[in-house]
């Protein structure tokens, strides 16, 4: 038992150490094959084609086969006229006819020639296997924008922590300078323990930040449907990342087929007009074909399997047609409720399209804002860099104060947050951009 518990143990931590070194793509992929609502889409479409070969198997052969054994506890009596012994006109006698056990075997087959519901039924079905695979289609897209968010995040959250090791850094070197200044006589004690606060606050601040990069690490493996105990790195770069907008799309029509949620109002529209006509053929009749053949065995004895004794058999063939003639004005009421539903469905076509151009409009002037911001606090963070340098610089050489120096590091702290929130802005900008224009698969 010691032995098995120690290999368990070895078994899951070789489990859980598994190393990955992904890129964006490289883990939109891996998201692609391995999160929950991915895989459940894909096996969505998977049922959705089983439907159709379930439907159309309506239209080939049916065959069945049947075996009935019965044994007569009482057999059943039967009143023939009494006059037919020599009996009394008028009157009955019980007879009983038949034997104690009785056995029936046969074959049935039937096959459908001509039914409006079913060709049209058929069509319908590959609309909705369409309709499957969009729906998988949409997933995967919402999947890759979650990811992506996801993996920004991260990035985002580990340049703020090299940052911010680099002020404390800064800071600290100051610190020691000052304390060098306090027990030389140069400064008072009060600049030392103002700086000492300020020290201590970004250290503070330094912790939140790391537990801020472990919580986004562990929320990108989630999205991605990976183990939170795997270790994963991420190999792209937040200065490889482009955000202008590359392709205009206000100066001419968007092609709405780029987005699949316009080919999902597409694909109802087409159901919708199929619907229509098949609500228009139940006025066609139904025709199909049968033919059964069967035995018969009755025995006084349960010798029904002898093959020495006589079975019956009978055969028969045939064909039906059925053909509606009066169902209570119900037709009529269907047919309405598909000519509705197919204005409903052309409604929805127009609203998705205006959807789609207000999505793409306000997505466009969100990334420029975004992209604008994100330039201005880069200005601003060399600025408030510079104006860190000029007051340290003073504060050494004795003609500048620490109010001066911390009042600086304030600004550049502030500069650097407003920095990566526009920063961040601006990458889900570009994500939801990209969404908007169907270029994020």
């Amino acid at each position: 038992m010691i032995i098995a518990l120690f290999s368990l143990n070895a078994f899951a931590q070789t489990k859980d150490s598994s190393n990955y070194s992904f890129s964006l793509q490289q883990a939109i992929n891996y998201a692609l094959d391995n999160q929950k609502d991915v895989k459940n889409a894909i096996i969505d479409e998977q049922l959705a084609q089983k439907k159709v070969n379930e439907i159309m198997g309506m239209g080939l052969p049916q065959i069945n086969s049947s075996f009935d054994l019965r044994e007569f506890l009482e057999i059943p009596t039967s009143l023939i006229p009494a006059d037919f012994f020599g009996g009394m006109p008028g009157t009955f006698a019980a007879v009983k006819f038949g034997t104690k056990y009785n056995a029936t075997a046969g074959v049935d087959a039937s096959q459908l020639i001509f039914s409006g519901d079913y060709f049209l039924g058929i069509k319908a079905s590959k609309v909705f296997v369409e309709i499957s695979k969009k729906s998988t289609q949409r997933t995967k897209i919402e999947t890759s924008s979650t990811v992506a968010k996801a993996y920004y995040t991260v990035l985002v959250n580990d340049e703020r922590t090299k940052l911010m090791n680099a002020t404390i850094e800064r800071i600290k070197k100051t610190l020691d300078g000052t304390k060098a200044l306090l027990d030389n006589g140069f400064v008072e004690k009060i600049d030392y323990d103002m700086l000492t606060v300020t020290y201590n606050n970004l250290l503070v601040e330094q912790e939140k930040v790391q537990r801020l990069v472990t919580l986004s690490t562990y929320l990108l493996k989630y999205q991605m449907g990976m183990d939170i105990n795997s270790t994963l790195v991420l190999t792209d770069k937040l200065a490889d990342v482009k955000l202008d907008i590359s392709n205009s799309v206000s100066a001419q029509k968007f092609d709405y087929e780029k987005r699949v949620e316009y080919g999902l109002f597409e694909t109802q529209y087409k159901l919708a007009k199929l619907d229509l006509k098949r609500q228009r053929l139940s006025y066609l009749p139904t025709a199909f074909a049968y033919g059964s053949l069967s035995g018969n065995a009755q025995r006084n004895e349960f010798d029904i399997f002898d093959t020495k004794k006589q079975w019956y058999p009978t055969s028969v063939i045939g064909a039906k047609v059925t053909m509606p003639i009066f169902t209570g004005f119900q037709r009529h009421s269907k047919n309405q409720q598909a000519k509705l539903s197919l204005l409903k469905a052309e409604n929805n076509m127009d609203f998705i399209e205006k959807s789609i151009d207000l999505e793409i409009a306000s997505s466009t002037t969100i990334l420029q804002n975004a992209t604008s911001s994100l330039e201005n606090q880069k200005k601003n963070i060399v600025i408030a860099e510079d104006v860190v340098r000029v007051a340290r610089l003073k504060f050494e050489q004795g003609v500048g104060t620490n109010i001066e120096m911390i009042t600086a590091e304030t600004a550049l702290k502030e500069a650097q947050t407003n920095y990566f929130n526009a920063l961040f802005e601006a990458l889900v900008a570009k994500i939801d951009f990209d969404k908007a224009t169907g270029n994020l698969k």
